[in-house]
């Protein structure tokens, strides 16, 4: 009954921009802590970015540097992930994710009971 879907995904060169999107069904994404996280073939998974919409708190991974942005709208219950500047390596399986943790504020550190089907985004010339 709670679902997470991500779309947004393709396939962009080098220095291009993606939007992924989250949309969740069955709950409010306001009342979660909402996270995208990204795993490449062969490696472990990596959290980005996440986002407390209710608190408007958000937090990123250091690798992030200022070009991955996440932001919400909640009447249409959707997170977004904005991507620029990509390079071949955030090429990745993007996941987004689901907390109800009671802890105010969000961290990629936390663990994600809650987890979409995944969404490619592939960065190639």
């Amino acid at each position: 009954q709670l679902q997470l879907v991500e779309s947004g995904g393709g396939l962009v060169q080098p220095g291009g921009s993606l939007r992924l999107s989250c949309v969740g069904s069955g709950f409010s994404l306001e009342d979660y802590v909402i996270a995208w996280f990204r795993q490449a073939p062969g490696k472990e998974r990596q959290g980005v970015s996440c986002i407390s919409t209710s608190e408007g708190f958000t937090n990123n991974a250091n690798f992030v540097a200022g070009r991955f942005t996440i932001s919400g709208d909640n009447a249409k219950n959707t997170v977004y992930l904005q991507m620029n500047s990509l390079q071949p390596t955030d090429t990745a399986v993007y996941y987004c994710a689901a907390t109800n943790d009671y802890r105010l504020g969000c961290s990629i550190s936390w663990e994600y009971e809650y987890w979409g089907q995944g969404t490619q985004v592939t960065v190639s010339s």
